[in-house]
């Protein structure tokens, strides 16, 4: 008799998780860098991660497009990142709510307990503020944020973020007494929004390129609503100590990124279409800087540096998840089949894990581990993966003949042999078939795991919502949906090897 699905699946897991554990290695000496879900955060731990590479002392991990600020901040609080660009508006009033002052010294006062710092600024601030296009601010005759009172009739297309920050558009709406209506935009979605006249009033950062390019109007803040928001460095306060000759490495960046490069930077990513890193490279004196280079072509875009890396970490959230999603999805089949009351559970109770929506399990499972990145997102995925493969279990096992284990027990056979040898083999098209719905539903949805640091192709797409560039989303989508096909086509032939012939023949018959 060939060999067990049971057991193929029991070392193709182990194989995968040692792997995973392999690769999970810490270095005696690591930096590990985060950046947020915007264009100039991307821009800036592209570059605190190349400085940091120069000093030659550690090995340096750059995870880009973490998520908003409550998960980066997270991230650094754990330890799961080192670093990452930060602004003081932000830390006092988001972060510390409203504790201290926007004042670096007052900042780490307030700090000091989390064994965080604040320190080396940039040399830009980069505040909120609202725009609209001038055309239509100078019909209206609106010039300032007060301005916007006498129009209740206007919509206002905002970030998550600022929507629900104590320094954003609750707070900003008190100060001003606006009534104006406002959807929930990505940032950069909603520059196009407001080009094409869906929405007339939306947030920016100050450093933005594309205010000037989409012909916008920057209110002013007539009642100085909005903190300063001089960009700096957040990082753990053991950085100094621990990689003094990273350390020195990045406080040369003291002051040394002013407004004006700043949104050049910006401009260079959004209009004229560069890699984050390319830009970066350009900063920090790595390749030749001040003239435009040509924008990312599709091949370039698709296989570019960052390819492989990105497909490796696909492959191991999906296949990981899956050999963890098989390990207890197939028992917990088996025996919704053999109880009634089992049954009545187990089913219900893994439909309830498809219904919660990713993001916010993503969310969950960040507070209840306490850490961001790879766990979280093989956890999520491992639970989303359950129902297909308990549900084809169970039916695989409830369809097995009672005539062939009444046959199997007449000779002798023990109930541990009865399902290793009969039932697994009878039930194996309809467990595979689980197994299978299972792995392309993860391919999908592994392209979440991005918003946490997770990695795989989801970092292409959250990169391309970020500068709503449509080439990179593409790059990310389109091999997510390859990897699906080829998984798909996996599979069939997976069936026709582990697949007893006479099964599939039974099972083709009408």
């Amino acid at each position: 008799m060939r060999r067990s699905l049971y057991g193929l699946w029991l070392r193709w897991g182990s194989a995968l998780i040692a792997t995973l554990l392999t690769t999970a290695g810490v270095s005696a000496a690591e930096l590990t860098v985060g950046s947020k879900r915007f264009t100039e955060s991307y821009i800036l731990g592209e570059v605190i991660a190349l400085k940091a590479k120069q000093a030659g002392e550690a090995q340096v991990t750059l995870k880009p497009g973490l998520g908003n600020t409550a998960v980066v901040f997270a991230a650094l609080k754990n330890g799961a990142i080192d670093v990452y660009p930060e602004y003081s508006g932000t830390i006092a009033f988001e972060l510390l709510g409203g504790r201290s002052k926007p004042d670096v010294a007052d900042i780490n006062r307030a700090l000091a307990p989390e064994g965080l710092v604040a320190s080396v600024p940039l040399g830009f601030s980069n505040g909120y503020g609202l725009a609209m296009r001038d055309t239509e601010a100078q019909k209206l005759g609106i010039a300032s944020i007060s301005d916007l009172a006498g129009h209740p009739g206007l919509t206002a297309g905002l970030s998550q973020e600022f929507l629900n920050r104590k320094d954003g558009w609750p707070a900003l709406q008190r100060a001003y007494k606006l009534q104006i209506s406002t959807r929930g935009l990505d940032h950069g979605i909603a520059y196009e929004a407001l080009a094409a006249g869906r929405i007339q009033l939306m947030d920016v950062y100050t450093t933005d390129a594309k205010i000037d390019r989409h012909g916008l109007r920057v209110l002013a803040d007539d009642r100085k609503f909005f903190p300063p928001y001089a960009a700096l460095l957040l990082h753990r306060a053991d950085l100094p100590r621990r990689l003094p000759k990273t350390w020195a490495a990045l406080t040369t960046l003291d002051g040394a990124v002013p407004t004006n490069r700043m949104i050049a930077m910006n401009a260079a990513v959004e209009i004229d279409r560069k890699p984050f890193a390319e830009v970066a490279r350009e900063f920090v004196g790595q390749t030749a800087g001040g003239q435009a280079e040509p924008g990312r072509g599709a091949t370039a875009t698709f296989f570019g540096d960052d390819f492989w890396r990105l497909s490796g970490q696909h492959l191991l959230l999906v296949f990981v998840s899956l050999a963890a999603s098989c390990a207890v999805g197939i028992p917990l089949g088996i025996w919704a089949a053999r109880s009634t009351t089992a049954h009545r559970i187990i089913l219900p109770a893994v439909g309830v894990l498809q219904t919660i929506p990713s993001l916010a399990l993503l969310a969950f499972l960040i507070a209840a581990l306490n850490r961001i990145g790879t766990l979280p997102a093989l956890v999520a995925l491992f639970l989303y993966g359950l129902l297909p493969i308990v549900r084809s279990t169970a039916t695989g096992m409830q369809e097995v003949a009672r005539g062939y284990k009444q046959a199997a027990a007449a000779l002798g056979l023990r109930a541990g042999a009865i399902l290793r040898l009969v039932e697994l083999p009878v039930a194996s098209r309809s467990i595979l078939a689980g197994v299978r719905t299972s792995a392309v539903i993860n391919v999908g949805t592994a392209t979440i795991a991005a918003f946490i640091g997770a990695g795989g192709f989801g970092e292409r797409i959250v990169a391309g919502l970020a500068v709503n560039d449509n080439g990179l989303l593409l790059a990310g989508a389109v091999p997510a949906a390859v990897l699906a096909l080829l998984i798909e086509g996996a599979f069939g032939i997976a069936e026709r090897r582990l697949v007893p012939r006479g099964m599939r023949e039974l099972a083709s018959r009408p």
